[in-house]
């Protein structure tokens, strides 16, 4: 390390500063008048005591300057080597023997590098950092992502000397990107492994299907097969439930590589996600019939989500809130008509989850006995205003806002989004084209919001930002409610749809509006729920815990028992304490299928209970594709400025980092420090004063 000093000021000060300390160190020694020193020391004494106050006055005043001290330290880096291994199940899916033998050829590259003190680090899937010999690693990764593997070694190595990675792997990638998509600053050496030759075998690509049915429909199951070297010959396709089959088809291999598709019809008998084999007969010869079979399951709901659209009379808004509502599966919609149609009374034993009256209650009074039986539970509701509507009447049975209107005088507006409303997740930029949309016509007065309403669209004509709500709704009553106080909601989809070609932005406020009021409040005191409704087979399944009090206040340590049951009726029972720093509980290695799990806890003395249901799927992605990928390999190695190696030539691979001489790397590094921070300068100083005065008290001086 090198050290230089630096003054902030002319370097004449230096001479000022030791011109300050003589003059000092003379006047405190000078002889005294008949004497030839000052004390009753000797000239020799004299002079050093002068000496010492000479030193500290000049550092002192020199301190004053602020001088810097720079200091650069260099150091030297060997370079470093990364080992990447792709452990993933399909590097042996044709034999270890080969595999074994590379990984001991690289074994012995990995110590020979070492003896030329070169850093050499292992790593494999997962970003995961090993030192383990590298024929004792266990192929067991069930996804293959070698572009994650290349980042997180480009990440974890960002400015230090990484020269070479080798990348020991059969090209085969079922995650992320292709890892020629990446810029590396390193050279990847590739060594491919594995059979780039077809296999004799029959594939099960995919089997498709809707997550989600409902209870006695029948829906499809579609399954995708692809073959090679069963030219002539036929397949059979196989549906089961629970053990049971439930559809069987034939498929026809008719060239020497085919792609076919099946597709059967289930019927959702049961409530609950149901599981669902689909398998293709293994064929004689086949090299692996661990891609002949995959899993479906199936969310069967017990109905749906009922609403009702009571109209006045037909009107184009009516069909473009049936658009929009149908765009959910989970809705059934049952429009009636008070006028234009024969039977206007819904159902008397039907309950709805969600009402929406449109131009009702009406200024004839037409509706006004309608109105009452419909609303006499505490059903949600979405009023939408129209030149029909009766707002005085409105005004008594929504809690949302009061209109005064003046006669039967109307208004026509733009709406404007209230970018503070942070109860739906809206994208306040895709709102602004509400602005661009022709204008609604809504009653023409004051409009007064009720407490707790909250705006979602504000009222604008032209260019004039008014205070009147034109959609806004209220959660906190007895009854949800939303008011939309104007009509022409088609012209607004109409318009949209010319400018963009889509009806999004429109349907999706709607949308969102219509399912917050239409939510049902979850009252429980204890929930637990895992934290995604599928996992897959090896990973964590997590759950996270939320525990109440009386007043709905958050509360933590309270012992959970918690119980999973799987499809064959094997219970496990765990038992934690969720805390506030960790409210979650991880279960590891369960197996596929599908579980139900029951959480319990008692809360002030009474017990509280939590149910559901997850899937736990094994995806089988490393069986689909068991044919070695080097192209990818050789054009990956071609990118970085590295090389393609095979299994039977890696001895050339290790005299190629035997015989080139890679430099050191010297990296240096400036510090500027001030050098009043030099602790040790203080303790010099300190001395040098506690010398003076302890010399001058043993000669007798004061």
């Amino acid at each position: 390390m090198r050290s230089d000093l630096f003054l902030q000021s002319s370097p004449w000060w230096i001479v000022v500063c030791l011109l300050v300390g003589a003059a000092y160190a003379a006047a405190m020694y000078q002889p005294l008048p008949g004497r030839s020193v000052p004390g009753g020391w000797g000239k020799t004494a004299n002079y050093a005591l002068a000496a010492l106050r000479f030193v500290v006055v000049s550092v002192l005043c020199l301190l004053l300057l602020n001088p810097l001290v720079r200091s650069i330290r260099s150091t030297t880096e060997k370079p470093k080597v990364v080992l990447a291994v792709d452990n993933s199940e399909s590097m042996v899916a044709g034999g270890r023997a080969k595999l074994d033998q590379a990984l001991s050829t690289l074994e012995t590259l990995r110590r020979q590098l070492t003896d030329q003190g070169l850093e050499v680090a292992v790593r494999v899937l997962r970003d995961t950092a090993t030192d383990a010999n590298l024929s004792q690693l266990t192929f067991t990764q069930r996804t293959t992502d070698l572009a994650d593997l290349l980042t997180g070694i480009r990440n974890d190595y960002e400015g230090r000397h990484l020269t070479d990675v080798v990348l020991v792997s059969d090209g085969i990638f079922n995650q992320g990107l292709s890892p020629t998509f990446g810029q590396y600053p390193f050279a990847v050496h590739t060594v491919g492994v594995g059979d780039t030759i077809p296999k004799r075998d029959v594939q099960l690509k995919a089997a498709l299907a809707n997550r989600v049915a409902y209870l006695g429909n029948r829906f499809p199951v579609q399954a995708e097969i692809v073959s090679n070297g069963y030219a002539g010959q036929n397949g059979v396709v196989v549906l089961r439930q629970g053990g049971r089959e439930v559809g069987r088809q034939t498929v026809s291999f008719s060239r020497t590589e085919t792609f076919s598709q099946v597709t059967f019809q289930a019927s959702a008998n049961q409530k609950g996600v149901q599981h669902f084999v689909v398998e293709v007969l293994p064929l004689p010869g086949e090299f692996s019939t661990r891609n002949n079979r995959q899993d479906v399951y199936i969310d069967v709901i017990d109905g749906k989500e009922k609403i009702l659209l009571l109209g006045l009379a037909p009107h184009p808004d009516i069909k473009a809130l049936r658009s929009i509502l149908e765009r959910n599966q989970n809705y059934e919609l049952d429009i009636r008509l008070l006028t234009g149609s024969t039977d206007p009374s819904p159902p008397a034993d039907k309950v709805y989850d969600l009402i929406i009256l449109h131009q009702i209650p009406d200024n004839s009074g037409l509706s006004s006995g309608m109105v009452q039986k419909v609303l006499a539970r505490n059903t949600p509701v979405l009023f939408v205003l129209g030149n029909q509507s009766a707002p005085s009447v409105v005004n008594t049975l929504n809690p949302v806002m009061q209109i005064t209107a003046q006669g039967n005088q109307t208004d026509k507006t733009t709406a404007r989004f209230e970018t503070n409303f942070r109860q739906v997740n809206l994208d306040p930029i895709k709102l602004e084209m509400l602005e661009k949309l022709p204008p609604l016509l809504v009653p023409y007065g004051d409009y007064k919001l009720q407490p707790g309403s909250e705006v979602v669209l504000w009222q604008q004509v032209g260019s004039v930002k008014t205070s009147k709500p034109l959609l806004a709704l209220n959660v906190t009553g007895t009854r949800k409610a939303a008011v939309l106080a104007g009509e022409g909601l088609w012209q607004w989809r109409l318009e949209e749809y010319a400018l963009t070609e889509k009806q999004e932005t429109v349907d999706e406020l709607l949308q969102k509006v219509i399912q917050f009021i239409s939510v049902k409040e979850d009252r429980r005191k204890l929930r637990v729920y895992p934290i995604r409704n599928e996992f897959v087979a090896g990973e964590k399944v997590i759950f996270e815990t939320e525990l109440y009090n009386n007043i709905y206040e958050r509360i933590f340590d309270q012992p959970i028992r918690l119980e999973i049951t799987d499809e064959k009726s094997i219970t496990r029972t765990f038992n934690y304490t969720p805390t506030s720093t960790n409210s979650r509980f991880e279960i590891s290695r369960l197996p596929e299928g599908v579980y139900r799990y029951r959480a319990t806890s008692t809360i002030n003395n009474r017990s509280e209970q939590a149910t559901g249901q997850f899937i736990v799927r094994d995806l089988q992605l490393e069986a689909v594709n068991t044919t070695a990928d080097h192209a990818m390999l050789r054009q990956l190695a071609q990118q970085t400025g590295g090389r393609f190696y095979g299994p039977n030539n890696l001895a050339s691979l290790a005299s190629t980092f035997t015989s080139q001489q890679t430099p050191d790397r010297l990296t240096s590094t400036e510090e500027m420090n001030e050098l009043i921070n030099w602790r040790w300068l203080f303790f010099v100083v300190l001395v040098l004063i506690g010398a003076e005065w302890g010399l001058r008290k043993f000669y007798g001086g004061y």
